[in-house]
This record gives C-alpha cells, structure tokens and sequence, in this order.
C-alpha cells in the first residue's frame, strides 16, 4: 500500500534534514583534536586556515541557499559576505586568498556562532520546503561542496603542522594510504576503441563530470596497482631529481628553483614521512604520495611508462568495486590487501589529461557556475580520491583538477603503456 503523501513529503524532508546534520556535524567534529591557534594558521598560498574552511562553506549555504529561498532571512554579520567568499566573483568580491590567515577576527567561537544561526535557519526552511527540488539540489550541492572542504581541511592542517619544529600529529586515528602487495609491477590489457565515459546520471555528480559522451581510447596497457614508497625510493637513489632529461621543461625549472629532492613530508634520509598521525617510518609497500605532476611524469619516464589519460584510467576504474574500501567516520579506508587495483581510498592519481570540458558542457546556471568551468585552463586531472576523501564522492567519473606543481594533495602514481605488446 501507497504512503498518504504528507509521509512520504514528511520522509523526504527528514532525509535531507538528516544529510545536512550528518555532514555538518562532520566538520566539526573534525576539529576536535585542535587548539584554536592551531585553526588560524595559513602555511602558504594554497592553504586555508581551518576556521576559513568552516565559515565558507557556511558562507555557501548563507548565500545560495538562505538568501534565495528564505524570504526575510537575516545575515548574522553583513562582513562575512566579504570575508568568506573564495572566489564567485558574480556574487560580490572577497578578501584575497592569500591573506586569509591573517583574519584573527572573527574568533573561532564567533565562527561557530555563525554556524549555528545559519543551520538554525536551514533546518528550519528543510523543515518547511525540503520537497522543493530546486531547493534540493542546491542544497545538495553544498553538501557535497562542504565534504571537499572537509578533505581540504585535513590536508591543508597537515601542512601547517608541518611546519612546526614539534611536528605535532592532528589525529593518529585517521587513515592513510595502506600498505599493499610487493608483487612485480604489472600492467593489465586496457579497453580500446570507443567508450562511454562520464556521469551516468544516476544520482549527484559535478557538472564536469558532465554530459556523458563517447571518448576513444587507443591500444594501452595500465598498471595493476599504485607506484609504491619503495619503487620511487628507487627513482630518487638513482638521482632522478638530478636527471633533466627525465622531466618536462616547466618541470625542471621547478625542481630546481624549488630545490625539491624528494616526495613532500619525507625526510632527508628518506626513511620516515610526516602523517596526520604525526611521524612515522616509510612504509615501502604503501602508495608514495604528495609528489607533483612533474614528479608523477618523470617517474614514468624514468620507469620506461608513462601516466595514463583520464580516460583510460576512468574505463579500467569502472570495473574496480568500491566494496573494497571501508568507510570510516565519513572518509574512505582502504583496506590492505583489497581491491587489488587500488583505484580507490588511497591517492588521488595524476592522470595525462589537461583538466577541460567535455564535448557539450554547460556549467551550472548563475554564480554556481563558477564552481568548476572557469578552472579548465593550465590544470591537470587527478582521478580516484583519497584515504581522506569523503566515500560519498568515490565513483570512476568523479574529476578532480590541479596545478602541476602542487603536491600538497594526497598525489600518486599509476602507470601505464602504449600499445598491447
């Protein structure tokens, strides 16, 4: 028998309420293990400081959300508009990114009020309209865009930790990226020919995941696991940061203005890693990460391979169940041994494909098209997600975009060849 329809609205109103509480309350929760000195750090361009992160995906709901759906609603503080925004320009201007850290007003605490009087107010119009689609999805939306900031938040706090003498560890309980097989390296037959590839439709996804479209993919192989600590240990031995004919010009010029001689959070005898958990020997089978594009591609290089498209990658990843990885308080956790490819749970993967838009793309309308159409220039695409991305994000089409020289991120390498032979 049917549900009289006030249940079934009542129902669909509480799952939303409760989606909202549920990664809200995440957030915070992230913070628990922090002083708030510790929430006003901004260790480089990149870097957001922890209290940002938490008023401007709070800003979000504030302003694409409240203020076009709640008739009458009353911002807290008329500056946070200002001081929160990151970078919809269509929506006001905003304090520049950089400069963020030096915000030591408004507190913590202040921030947290914020929270508060914004969720008072969303829970109150899901309460009243959470059957509204239109609603709903930009909702829903902020939800997803709050988990990236929840991902951004955990690797943004290891690279201000980083920088203090004392080292100090935000949560030994976190995951990281698991310890896999030391077998061989291998490489498995990829799909060739035409294939589909992006969203499927089925559910929430970004719009450059966006229209799903056919892509041709030539004759390759692609490795059957992540590059681990121990291989690219090798690579380092054998002076690959000194070797310019392994790296891409742009490449070169960074190693050596960076002075980079080895993966981020490694030390110099390269025998231990600085780890949300704090310091802790190399695991030799585990994936290496925090290595930049540049990095990824000279590795390949130096390996006799190359770094796949996202293409390849996407259609090999299809295949892989995300049954393998464990979610645990939100993020995925891989689970050692399982899942053999590893496309999911550990490293985002650098991929060969300049971040761009699919044939047909249309971003989203208004500000939120800001969102992702206006980086499709000068960025790569990295694939798969991390042990600290949130599992509700793991999926073959699900794009992510850098800078080739940022190696803040949870980066790692897959390899890959052409041609079946």
């Amino acid at each position: 028998m049917a549900a009289p329809a006030d249940s079934v609205h009542r129902n669909a109103v509480d799952t939303l309420s409760a989606q909202y509480r549920r990664v809200r309350g995440q957030s915070e929760t992230l913070t628990r293990t922090l002083a708030p000195e510790d929430t006003v750090v901004q260790s480089m361009a990149d870097v957001s400081p922890t209290k940002w992160h938490l008023a401007h995906v709070t800003w979000f709901f504030e302003r694409f959300v409240l203020e076009s759906f709640a008739p009458g609603y009353e911002r807290l503080n008329d500056d946070y508009d200002y001081l929160f925004n990151s970078y919809y320009y269509t929506a006001g201007q905003m304090h520049a990114r950089p400069r963020r850290g030096l915000l030591s007003r408004p507190t913590l605490e202040q921030v947290f009020d914020y929270r508060a009087h914004v969720d008072q107010h969303m829970l109150r119009l899901l309460g009243e309209r959470g059957d509204d689609r239109e609603l709903a999805a930009v909702v829903t939306l902020g939800l997803n865009h709050e988990q990236q900031h929840q991902e951004l938040l955990l690797t943004d706090i290891k690279h201000v930790l980083y920088q203090n003498p004392l080292q100090p560890a935000f949560d030994p309980e976190l995951p990281v990226p698991s310890p896999g097989t030391a077998s061989a390296y291998a490489f498995l037959k990829g799909a060739s020919g035409i294939h589909r590839v992006g969203a499927e439709g089925n559910g929430f996804c970004f719009d450059n995941e966006t229209p799903r479209h056919d892509a041709l993919l030539h004759e390759h192989r692609i490795g059957t696991r992540l590059v681990t600590n121990g291989e690219f240990r090798e690579f380092v031995t054998d002076g690959g940061y000194a070797e310019s004919t392994l790296w891409l010009s742009d490449g070169w010029a960074t190693v050596n203005q960076e002075g980079w001689e080895r993966p981020l959070y490694w030390s110099a005898d390269l025998a231990s890693e600085f780890t949300l958990g704090g310091v802790r020997a190399i695991e030799d089978n585990a994936p290496v990460t925090h290595v930049s594009f540049y990095e990824a591609d000279a590795y390949a290089r130096w390996a006799g391979a190359r770094l796949p498209t996202e293409f390849e990658w996407e259609t090999a990843a299809a295949n892989e169940p995300v049954e393998g990885n464990l979610l645990r308080s939100g993020f995925l956790h891989p689970v050692p041994g399982a899942g053999a490819t590893q496309f999911f749970g550990d490293v985002w993967e650098w991929t060969s494909s300049p971040y761009a838009p699919y044939p047909g793309f249309v971003p989203l309308g208004g500000s939120l098209g800001e969102y992702n159409g206006k980086f499709m220039c000068n960025q790569m695409t990295a694939r798969g997600g991390s042990c600290v991305t949130s599992g509700e994000h793991v999926r073959a089409s699900y794009r992510n975009f850098f800078y080739p020289h940022q190696r803040w991120q949870f980066f790692g390498i897959r390899l890959a060849k052409d041609g079946y032979g």
